[in-house]
């Protein structure tokens, strides 16, 4: 019956750490899937110091971070987006963290630079092969996020601007299965968290500028959106310790470690 109902929380994206017990504190987290891999590993840190608190992570999108925090099923909604949408104005907003994102294609194509022109172009659908911007003759096959993510909406404000995504793309609903779409199919481009590019796939300069935190650091590399911890006005003292733990130097120390920017 447990390794059923195991079963049944990584179905629904729910990722919960710490044993259930009546004495535990519970802080729910809920929203970016791009943030969500991340804040597991701080709510493992974190744990490992206060026994007595339990944390579940769960992923949705920047959208369900949202509404999670407004209608109060999660203390903290988590969201990646370059700005706030109006429905959040009534939530506390913190930055915790700052995260690039890196255009990727399979390690066999051998494009290694985008314009920003080429980029959006590709991503609209105005260009369809490879040859048009010096590859090989084959269909370009654009993967993207799903309506409702963070990492989705930033893209489409920072690349495609007020233009719509090709209606051919195809979706994935995270960073890691737009990584691994793309690294099963040769002809096939995405865009992921920065910190999540690895041998898999391979990241395209924009512009010239390689996608790496440190020229998103230096203002060098424009594809970048900060990372939201969004709360109701009234917080409970464990969440408000969690938070500020999250900001704490050791927290961002282990962001950094882990492919993130550091916002302390």
């Amino acid at each position: 019956m447990k390794k059923a109902s195991a079963v049944l929380l990584a179905a629904a994206g729910l990722v919960v750490f710490g044993c259930s017990h009546p004495e535990h504190k519970t802080i729910t987290l809920a929203g970016s899937t791009a943030f969500q891999p991340f804040a597991e590993k701080l709510a493992e840190h974190y744990m490992a110091a206060h026994k007595d608190v339990r944390i579940n992570v769960q992923g949705g999108g920047s959208a369900v971070g949202i509404q999670s925090a407004l209608s109060g099923s999660a203390e903290i909604g988590m969201a990646d987006l370059l700005k706030l949408p109006d429905e959040a104005a009534s939530l506390n907003s913190v930055t915790v963290a700052r995260d690039g994102i890196g255009i990727v294609v399979n390690p066999k194509n051998s494009i290694v630079n985008l314009t920003k022109q080429q980029a959006h172009d590709i991503f609209a659908g105005k260009i369809t092969n490879w040859k048009e911007i010096g590859g090989i003759d084959s269909p370009i096959r654009v993967i993207s996020r799903e309506e409702g993510s963070g990492t989705r909406r930033s893209f489409d404000k920072l690349v495609l601007g007020e233009d719509k995504l090709s209606a051919s793309a195809l979706f994935q609903n995270s960073n890691g299965t737009i990584r691994e779409a793309v690294a099963s199919d040769a002809n096939a481009i995405g865009y992921v968290s920065i910190g999540l590019i690895n041998e898999r796939v391979k990241g395209v300069s924009y512009e010239g500028v390689a996608p790496n935190n440190d020229n998103v650091k230096k203002g060098i590399y424009p594809l970048a959106r900060p990372v939201f911890f969004l709360t109701k006005a009234s917080l409970n003292q464990q969440t408000q310790d969690f938070i500020a733990y999250v900001l704490s130097k050791e927290a961002q120390d282990i962001l950094e470690k882990e492919g993130l920017i550091a916002v302390k």
